[in-house]
């Protein structure tokens, strides 16, 4: 799940059906519960994420979602905010992280390239405690 704002997107997949995706949103009914249709990936962060300012980024070839900031690597999709205008992203994906200095963004890029061997990303490895 990625929520942003009032909204929640929730990756349809093998592992949460339309089922699953309508029981979130009756214990949901504050927020908007959008379904987020797959490809290749088996986590919606796998694909996409949100910038600070709400902004989604992610790979149109994986993810079906319209206004998608499109990364200019696939590792570029996976940004973790920090807090502010900090986000930590992977260092394989430098061009994004040009693009991203850009709008003013304050980007940590850290050298995860072990973990990605294994389809890892910064999302999957970061717990946020709030």
């Amino acid at each position: 799940m990625l929520q942003t704002g009032p909204t929640v997107y929730v990756g349809r997949s093998s592992r949460t059906n339309d089922e699953g995706i309508a029981q979130l949103a009756v214990l949901l009914p504050e927020r908007e519960v959008v379904p987020v249709g797959l490809d290749g990936v088996l986590h919606l962060k796998s694909a996409v994420t949100a910038l600070p300012d709400g902004t989604l980024i992610g790979d149109p070839s994986r993810v079906d979602l319209p206004g998608l900031f499109a990364p200019a690597e696939e590792a570029g999709a996976h940004v973790v905010p920090l807090g502010g205008d900090r986000v930590l992203m992977a260092a394989s994906a430098p061009a994004t992280a040009a693009m991203l200095r850009e709008r003013g963004l304050d980007v940590t890029a850290v050298d995860i390239s072990e973990f990605e061997k294994l389809e890892g990303c910064v999302t999957c490895l970061s717990v946020l405690i709030m």
